[in-house]
C-alpha cells in the first residue's frame, strides 16, 4: 500500500471551484501542499475560490479548462507544466449529472456525460502519466461513484459514465503495480453528497453525505494510499450481495430495503 504526503507537493483538482473539489484543494493546502491547480470551466467560481483561499493565495493557480475538450486538456496540461510542474497528486473530480429516464436523454446528453464523466478522466490523466511515470512518483484518485456499483433509474447514462471509471481507474491501478511503478491510484465511489449537484434526492436509509465528511474521507483515502473506496457503504457488500443473492432478491433489497432505486424520483439537479 503506497501512502502519500500532501506536505510540499503539487496538487490538481479538476473541477476544484465547487462542491468536494474546493473543499479538497483546501485541505490539501491545509496539509502543507506547496501548490494547488485548480481546473475548472467556471472562471467566476475559481475568481471566488481564490478569494476564499486568499490566506494560501501565492500557492494556488487557477485554469479555465473545458474538460469535454481534448483540446482544452492537452493546452491547460503544457501550459499547467511549464508554470507549477508535474503534478504530484492529480484528483479528476469533475463531472455532470442529467437525471432522467434513458429514453428522454437528447444525443447532447449523452455525449455530454460521457465526455466530462469518463473520457475526460482519461485523457486528464493521460496528459500528466508518462512524466509520472518517467520520475517514478505520483498519486491519482479518480472520483466514480457509488453508481459505478449500483444501477440505478434516472441514471442510467451517469451509471454507465461511472461503470466506466471504475473499471479504468483500477486496471490503471494494476498496470502500474505490475510496471513496478510508484504511482498509486484510488478509485473512489460516493454516496450522494450535498452540493447541489443531486438537490432534490432524497435517501431513505442511507444518509446523504455532508461535503466537508465526504472531502475529508476522500483525502485520508488517498493520503492512505487506499485502492478502492465507497463510502458510506463498503464496496465489498455491494459486490458481495450483487454476488451471492438472486437479481430479483438483491432488487428487492435496493429497492424496498435501502431505497437506492427511488433517490431519484425527484431530482433537480443545479438547473
Amino acid at each position: 500500500m503506497m501512502k502519500t504526503s500532501f506536505a510540499d507537493k503539487v496538487v490538481l483538482i479538476t473541477g476544484g471551484a465547487s462542491g468536494i473539489g474546493k473543499i479538497m484543494g483546501r485541505k490539501a493546502l491545509e496539509r502543507g501542499a506547496s501548490k494547488l491547480i485548480i481546473w475548472d470551466i467556471n472562471a467566476e467560481g475559481m475568481h471566488e475560490t481564490l478569494n476564499e483561499l486568499s490566506q494560501y493565495k501565492d500557492n494556488v493557480l487557477t485554469v479555465q479548462v473545458d474538460v469535454s475538450s481534448v483540446e482544452s486538456i492537452q493546452q491547460a496540461a503544457r501550459f499547467t507544466s511549464e508554470v507549477a510542474g508535474i503534478p504530484d497528486v492529480l484528483i479528476n473530480n469533475a463531472g455532470i449529472v442529467v437525471g432522467k429516464y434513458f429514453h428522454e436523454h437528447t444525443p447532447q446528453d449523452i455525449d455530454r456525460t460521457m465526455r466530462i464523466n469518463t473520457d475526460a478522466v482519461m485523457h486528464v490523466t493521460s496528459a500528466f502519466l508518462p512524466a509520472m511515470m518517467d520520475i517514478e512518483n505520483g498519486a491519482i484518485c479518480n472520483i466514480a461513484s457509488s453508481a459505478g456499483l449500483v444501477s440505478n433509474p434516472r441514471m442510467s447514462v451517469y451509471a454507465a459514465s461511472k461503470w466506466a471509471v471504475v473499471g479504468w481507474s483500477d486496471s490503471l491501478r494494476l498496470e502500474m503495480e505490475q510496471l513496478k511503478k510508484n504511482i498509486g491510484v484510488t478509485t473512489i465511489m460516493p454516496f450522494y453528497i450535498k452540493t447541489g449537484m443531486f438537490d432534490g434526492v432524497k435517501s431513505k436509509l442511507i444518509p446523504i453525505m455532508e461535503p466537508e465528511f465526504a472531502a475529508e474521507k476522500i483525502i485520508r483515502a488517498i493520503e492512505r494510499g487506499k485502492k478502492m473506496y465507497a463510502l458510506p457503504m463498503p464496496f465489498w457488500f455491494i459486490r458481495l450481495a450483487q454476488g451471492i443473492l438472486p437479481l430479483s432478491v438483491y432488487d428487492w433489497m435496493m429497492r424496498s430495503v435501502f431505497g437506492i432505486y427511488d433517490t431519484m424520483n425527484e431530482f433537480k439537479g443545479r438547473g
